[in-house]
């Protein structure tokens, strides 16, 4: 019986098809975040060392930053391994951390949190190897009102409040961003919160997921395949995220900037209010734009599910499709892969 999936055996591809894609994102373990204005101070303050600081500096999101406006925060991340010497070696950024961090991790009585104040508590050694080797990743909050999935730059170093997923193809994209995969996470997921918001667990609700065949993230590991079918749910999954992007950043009200330094470090542009228009920038926001839904974000939306059903096989897809059918149909597949 689909309807209760939690109390089903859903088939994880722990070692298969779903393996290795997906992370989560840093635990710091102390205010290693600042303001965007202050990192950005520092990137041509000189060092010791002769290092940029633009090494140990970078732009970071927590799950507000997705499902909300961007906050130009910045993390100090001296990196995995790094003795407190070397990481003297940045002025700035590390008299900030023993400001900020130090006393609060020395008390603690995790002997490798306390003894190693200026790293992060957790390496994150996974989601770094993740992020080496691609231009940008695929990130989902772990809690919102709705599983929605944005674009970041991999200089971006994402917080624990976050997933990653470890691909840079649009299809991978649209299918994550599929009814079909909304569904299916709806159903397998936990909830948490005040809210009672839906909580993205990796272990069930995007390794049990059975997507559709030769565009599993296996088959994605090095891109996409030159398919029709892939092919078409990349179309429309840059059509949706371009409309998305034009909606938040509308042209008329927002500069993208970038400081030379920034430039030089690889890190991406970011959007900036002109004046006059912050106070309606605030309210454009991905968690409003799927509150009032406009008719152009649902077209949009069918327009990828069509897409994404068309890989599938379901020619006798509309968007008037129930829930149960379609739910049914994933069990199957679920319980089809071996």
């Amino acid at each position: 019986d689909h309807r209760d999936l939690h109390s089903f055996p859903t088939r994880r591809s722990s070692d298969l098809e779903n393996s290795g894609a997906t992370v989560r994102g840093s635990e710091k373990g102390g205010k290693f975040d600042l303001s965007g204005t202050l990192a950005r101070s520092w990137l041509a303050s000189p060092n010791p060392n002769g290092i940029s600081n633009s090494e140990v500096l970078r732009p970071w999101v927590n799950g507000m930053d997705l499902t909300k406006r961007p906050t130009d925060t910045w993390l100090i991340d001296f990196g995995m391994g790094v003795s407190e010497s070397e990481s003297a070696m940045f002025e700035k950024p590390f008299e900030y951390v023993v400001e900020n961090v130090k006393p609060g991790r020395q008390r603690n009585n995790e002997e490798r949190t306390s003894g190693n104040w200026w790293l992060h508590r957790r390496s994150g050694e996974e989601l770094r190897a993740a992020l080496k080797s691609i231009p940008r990743y695929i990130c989902t909050p772990r809690v919102s009102k709705y599983r929605l999935f944005i674009w970041l730059d991999s200089t971006v170093f994402p917080d624990s409040a976050t997933f990653v997923v470890a691909r840079s193809d649009d299809t991978t994209f649209g299918i994550l961003h599929s009814r079909f995969h909304e569904l299916w996470s709806l159903r397998l997921c936990t909830y948490l919160g005040v809210g009672n918001d839906p909580r993205y667990t990796p272990s069930s609700t995007f390794e049990t997921f059975p997507f559709p065949a030769g565009l599993t993230p296996r088959d994605t590991r090095n891109g996409a395949p030159d398919t029709h079918e892939a092919n078409a749910i990349a179309k429309a999954a840059k059509h949706l995220d371009q409309l998305r992007t034009n909606w938040l950043n509308p042209p008329e009200w927002v500069d993208w900037v970038i400081t030379p330094e920034e430039d030089i470090a690889g890190f991406p542009k970011r959007p900036v209010a002109k004046a006059g228009f912050e106070a309606e920038l605030k309210k454009r926001t991905l968690t409003n734009l799927y509150n009032a839904r406009p008719t152009w974000l649902k077209l949009a939306h069918e327009a990828l599910d069509n897409a994404v059903a068309a890989a599938y096989g379901w020619r006798d897809y509309t968007p008037a499709m129930t829930d149960d059918d379609i739910l049914r149909r994933l069990l199957a597949l679920n319980q089809a892969r071996v």
